[in-house]
């Protein structure tokens, strides 16, 4: 059984930095695209950011680029959030998530998904 675990959230203030792990067990997710999405209260569940299995193609939604960053470990089946330049407006509960292929992933078809880590952007 496929486990995603994500860690690495908290409370930040505006303008600051944080980085969210994702840590996989139970099966190599190599082949697999990782995704970060995010949903805040009252809001639909968007997607963040996405990466292919080998890693070399990336995807991110235009609130986040240029800020954001995402990267996988695949020896350490990890996947990974840079979050720089953080607003208020990027407070959400994250989750991260696998999916067979990047572009199914960033449309939330995924077929593993993570509890999900709170990230609070104070002003």
């Amino acid at each position: 059984q496929v486990k995603l675990v994500e860690s690495g959230g908290g409370l930040v203030q505006a303008g600051g930095s944080l980085r969210l792990s994702c840590a996989a067990s139970g099966r190599s997710l190599t082949s697999y695209a990782m995704g970060w999405f995010r949903q805040a209260p009252g809001k639909e569940r968007e997607s963040v950011a996405a990466i292919s299995g080998g890693g070399g193609r990336t995807e991110y939604a235009d609130s986040v680029k240029g800020r954001f960053t995402v990267s996988r470990d695949n020896a350490k089946n990890t996947a990974y959030l840079q979050m720089n330049s953080v607003k208020p407006e990027d407070t959400a509960v994250y989750y991260c998530a696998a999916g067979g292929a990047i572009a199914l992933v960033t449309n939330g078809a995924c077929d593993y998904w993570g509890q999900g880590t709170q990230v609070t952007v104070s002003s």
